[in-house]
């Protein structure tokens, strides 16, 4: 641990990150959000890493270490290990300095991530069903092929690059209270933390990660390094089972809190930003909202408070789908159940009332064979409605006529019916 926290990052080293970088990186947009201050009482803005040209803030971690590179390293070229940003940002930067540059992805990656990574002009191997296989096979290579290995957040040099962001919210607004900032390795709030607790103290930095791979949380509770197993998420990008040597330490020492986030509270946060703010974020940026929408922050009222939107490399089949979820989030897409009495008209009926709400039916499924006794039909049906307040005033209407609708919670999986065949 001494060794480790000798490498602890400094505000020296962001400033000289800074310096290094230059122009090369462009400063983000810190910009408010008239929607989100009001909805949550705050002063709330968005610092919008996403529009960077690869799409994230991976790209002032990146290009700092390979500015750092010297003659020898830069001609046998470089190999990471990386979700999807990391990888394009080293794809990116190590092209547009002539550097070659090897990318080993897992083999889940978004396709939009593995594209963009090749199109940028990385040798692309997918390895691994998750970032740790992907990470230990990058490692493996670089004994056998002379590559430079460059982490994704455990590095010095990355981890400065990272804390630039916070140099240049300083400058946008001085006013800025707190900052949330989305959890993986670490890097990015590592970076951030050093910079502002070195400079403006008394500003809250405070961590969000996705209750799916709570490993820096989990970590830093316990007082030491902890590894999770793997696990699926829409924050596929801070989806890390092991937190950093050298980020663990610097997160223990100079982050106020760090709080968790479901998949559902994700999903519609990513759909509140491009629905409210025109702002495409991918899952692991979202989660700053998230954390504020399910005020799981306290003190924050009346703050001036910076949400830091990481990045926008989302998968567009996988959008959609995270559209629908926060849809049903926000219960403006509704799963309901009815049982209706076996006669003529009463689908009809039902349908009937429905519409008399002016909800859309999306889907209906009708069968009679199972769940429901003789005489009975069960209806399953998805609905388009305003939000809760509409959903609760059809459940209400229904209840009226002799109808028990039966709201499924969103995420939660239909009950399944007995396969006749067995």
């Amino acid at each position: 641990m001494a060794d480790t926290m000798a490498k602890m990052v400094g505000v020296e080293q962001v400033l000289q990150a800074r310096e290094r970088i230059g122009k090369a990186i462009q400063t983000s947009p810190c910009r408010r959000s008239a929607h989100f201050s009001k909805r949550c009482g705050i002063e709330a803005y968005l610092k919008l890493e996403n529009l960077h040209v690869t799409g994230s803030f991976k790209e002032r971690g990146a290009l700092n270490r390979l500015l750092c590179l010297d003659d020898s390293e830069r001609e046998r070229g470089v190999i990471t290990a990386s979700a999807g940003n990391h990888a394009q940002a080293i794809a990116y930067h190590a092209t547009r300095l002539g550097i070659p540059s090897t990318v080993v992805m897992p083999k889940g990656t978004p396709l939009v991530k593995v594209s963009n990574t090749r199109s940028y002009g990385a040798r692309v191997q997918l390895v691994g069903d998750n970032f740790d296989e992907a990470y230990a096979f990058a490692r493996e290579q670089v004994a056998e092929s002379g590559l430079v290995f460059v982490p994704p957040f455990d590095d010095e040099h990355v981890i400065a690059g990272q804390g630039t962001v916070a140099l240049e919210l300083m400058e946008q607004n001085e006013q800025l209270e707190a900052v949330i900032v989305p959890i993986g390795g670490g890097g990015l709030i590592a970076g951030i933390a050093a910079a502002y607790k070195s400079i403006r103290p008394k500003v809250r930095i405070i961590g969000v990660q996705t209750a799916a791979v709570p490993s820096m949380k989990e970590s830093v509770e316990s007082g030491e390094i902890v590894s999770l197993a793997p696990a699926q998420t829409i924050a596929d990008g801070i989806a890390v089972k092991r937190p950093g040597e050298i980020t663990f330490p610097m997160i223990a020492k100079l982050v106020d809190e760090i709080v968790t986030v479901d998949e559902e509270e994700v999903a519609n946060a990513v759909l509140l930003l491009l629905e409210r703010e025109k702002t495409l974020a991918e899952g692991a940026a979202a989660c700053v909202l998230a954390a504020l929408l399910n005020e799981r922050i306290s003190g924050l009222a009346g703050r001036s408070v910076c949400l830091l939107i990481s990045g926008g490399n989302i998968d567009v089949n996988l959008l959609s789908r995270i559209i629908e979820r926060g849809l049903a989030k926000d219960l403006r897409l509704v799963h309901c159940e009815v049982v209706v009495p076996d006669r003529p008209g009463s689908l009809a009926r039902l349908l009937q009332l429905v519409a008399e709400q002016q909800a859309n039916v999306i889907e209906v499924h009708h069968q009679r064979a199972f769940d429901v006794a003789l005489g009975e039909v069960f209806v399953d049906l998805i609905l388009e409605t305003r939000g809760a307040e509409q959903a609760q005033q059809l459940s209400a209407h229904l209840a009226e006529h002799g109808f028990s609708l039966r709201l499924v919670p969103p995420g939660s999986q239909r009950e399944e019916r007995p396969d006749p065949w067995r």
